[in-house]
């Protein structure tokens, strides 16, 4: 499809700042941009350096996506995908994959073979890993909610044999930990710029009447284990009107320590990006027309956030810069 700008005025509106902070990081004369549509849920957005692509995934459609930053190409980049959720890439550049069809964690080579990073704890089946980073160190960190199995929408309906959880991995030695089992449903995951603090969304509200709609805040102790979780923020937007009960899904930090948060099912004015200060207050936001699963911070100067919306692919430059590799 041809590239969409979703505003024909300058400043884009669609772009609001919430705190004088924010100011800095809004380009006045860039539109938000959608780039393609047409998929059922878009999600996991990840963007090659290297290969100069974004790639993502669209669950039901059991396929991947890639978008080239030389031309605005889109094709099919991997089908069967099983699923797959989130993705990002490693310090070698090689994409690692959450599949939720077969409740695993991949790692594609680059001679094109697959490698199976986690599939089991303890003897029993993961429930179908949802979103990856990886560490300095060559760790990778997951989240594995289980969303890929409460249903065969997005992957393949069956009981969870584990508790809700994140882990930690060393690929090498394939050394796994149980890192955190304190969320209701642990979902999108980024570390801080200095990788001192891991940052976990909670989206136990879809199931669970009681869970938080918050983003945590755990320090990493020897990049090796959590400690001292407590609320970053909490997604509960309160307006004029009352307050707004939406949840976060995928976040990514940027070089000055900000977090983008996904934002989604609070429906107009909310749904789109929230933009959060170290300090856990929210300074900015990026008004979608649709929920928004998942962000990365992407092209050539990582100054371009690409944000995966239901059911279309948008993007936005800003005057600041992914913090991490993907």
């Amino acid at each position: 499809m041809e590239v969409q700008s979703l505003t024909e005025r300058y400043p884009d509106p669609n772009v609001r700042v919430l705190d004088p902070r924010f100011a800095k990081y809004r380009i006045g004369n860039t539109p938000l941009q959608r780039l393609y549509t047409g998929m059922l849920w878009a999600e996991g957005p990840a963007w090659n350096g290297q290969g100069g692509y974004l790639l993502w995934s669209d669950i039901p459609n059991n396929r991947q996506h890639r978008w080239l930053a030389e031309d605005g190409h889109i094709s099919v980049f991997r089908s069967p995908a099983n699923n797959s959720n989130g993705n990002t890439f490693d310090y070698e550049g090689r994409q690692i994959s959450c599949e939720h069809g077969a409740r695993r964690v991949v790692r594609y080579e680059h001679n094109g073979t697959v490698t199976v990073i986690a599939h089991a704890w303890k003897g029993k089946r993961l429930n179908a890993p949802n979103d990856a980073v990886v560490h300095p160190d060559g760790a990778i960190w997951f989240s594995d909610p289980g969303y890929g199995s409460l249903g065969n929408y997005e992957g393949h309906k069956g009981q969870l044999e584990l508790p809700k959880a994140v882990y930690r991995v060393e690929p090498k030695s394939g050394k796994m930990d149980l890192a955190s089992d304190d969320q209701f449903m642990p979902n999108g995951l980024c570390f801080s710029p200095d990788y001192k603090q891991l940052y976990i969304v909670d989206t136990g509200a879809t199931h669970y009447p009681d869970a938080p709609r918050n983003i945590q805040k755990w320090d990493v102790v020897n990049g090796k284990r959590l400690t001292k979780g407590r609320e970053f923020v909490s997604m509960l937007l309160k307006t004029e009107d009352g307050e707004i009960a939406g949840i976060s899904d995928g976040i990514r930090a940027d070089e000055d320590g900000n977090i983008w948060a996904s934002a989604g099912w609070g429906g107009a004015g909310y749904d789109g990006v929230h933009i959060f200060a170290p300090d856990g207050e929210r300074i900015g936001q990026i008004v979608l027309p649709e929920a928004c699963s998942n962000v990365c911070f992407g092209g050539l100067k990582r100054n371009r956030l690409f944000m995966t919306g239901s059911q279309s692919l948008y993007a936005l430059y800003v005057e600041t810069r992914g913090a991490h590799v993907s």
